[in-house]
């Protein structure tokens, strides 16, 4: 850019910038600034839920990076005893080594350790970049460490109540399956289906016999619902819509018995904070 167009022709540029990454990720303040800074001087977000970096992904980044540059900046809050820590990008800012950058573009802004947490959170969510253990693990950070509850972290991060709740639930699961799910061997959507199975036995007898199969969510939930009923006989398929439906809607496991004149309807809880959110919804 030529000298004589003055520093007028660069303000434009900035804002254009912060207006598109209020637009996509909506962690903009007016407040903020957008700094070139050295790489070395930004430490990892030590509340970043995402653990696992896809090699594959970061190879194709760098190669991005290298040809277009970084299209949108970090966000880092700086240290008391100096330097930046990061908040969210921490994908952009190891391609960035990766590439042999010295510097990165950030958006330097303030946030609590419970902000940094959400922001880490959010990013990845809407990127699509953590796998639902991550997400569960982060979820589940939210409301302990924060004392929050399931509404008011559903509400912080822009997702229904009853998807936070379910997806939590996923840490309910066997260690052997949480592991499929983390490496993508299993979809988070037959995974909950295994929840409704009371005992860890057959929660990892039924994931052993459909791993290496093409069944579908639907008919996982179809072989559970047998397995629940002991004679391997499928549920009445409008009772069995309906213990979905109650489970997707509540968060936690639900157990139709009976017919559709008469029965009983069982629901789990794992928590004392679990009971107390039932209570309070059922009331």
């Amino acid at each position: 850019m030529a000298l004589g167009k003055g520093l007028g022709s660069l303000i434009p540029q900035q804002k254009k910038v912060r207006n598109i990454i209020r637009k996509e990720t909506g962690i903009v303040n007016d407040n903020d600034r957008v700094l070139q800074i050295n790489i070395t001087d930004i430490v990892p977000n030590p509340e970043q839920p995402r653990k696992e970096f896809n090699e594959e992904e970061l190879h194709s980044l760098v190669l991005s990076i290298q040809k277009h540059g970084i299209m949108q900046p970090l966000v880092v809050t700086e240290r008391q005893e100096g330097g930046y820590e990061l908040i969210a990008g921490e994908r952009r800012l190891r391609a960035s080594g990766l590439s042999g950058l010295s510097t990165v573009p950030a958006l330097v802004r303030t946030a609590t350790q419970q902000e940094k947490l959400e922001l880490a959170l959010v990013e990845n969510i809407q990127r699509h970049n953590l796998n639902p253990i991550e997400e569960a693990y982060a979820y589940s950070r939210l409301l302990e460490e924060f004392n929050l509850t399931q509404e008011q972290a559903a509400e912080q991060l822009g997702k229904s109540r009853s998807a936070l709740a379910n997806t939590i639930r996923l840490l309910d699961l066997p260690e052997r399956i949480q592991t499929a799910l983390t490496k993508g061997d299993l979809s988070a959507g037959k995974a909950r289906a295994l929840l409704s199975l009371n005992s860890e036995k057959d929660q990892l007898e039924m994931f052993e016999s459909m791993m290496g199969t093409k069944m579908s969510v639907r008919d996982v939930e179809s072989l559970v619902s047998g397995k629940k009923n002991n004679n391997k006989a499928v549920k009445d398929h409008n009772i069995a819509a309906q213990e979905k439906m109650l489970e997707e809607r509540l968060g936690s496991r639900v157990n139709i018995s009976g017919t559709t004149k008469k029965g009983k309807i069982m629901i789990s809880y794992d928590s004392t904070e679990e009971l107390k959110r039932l209570i309070s919804e059922l009331s």
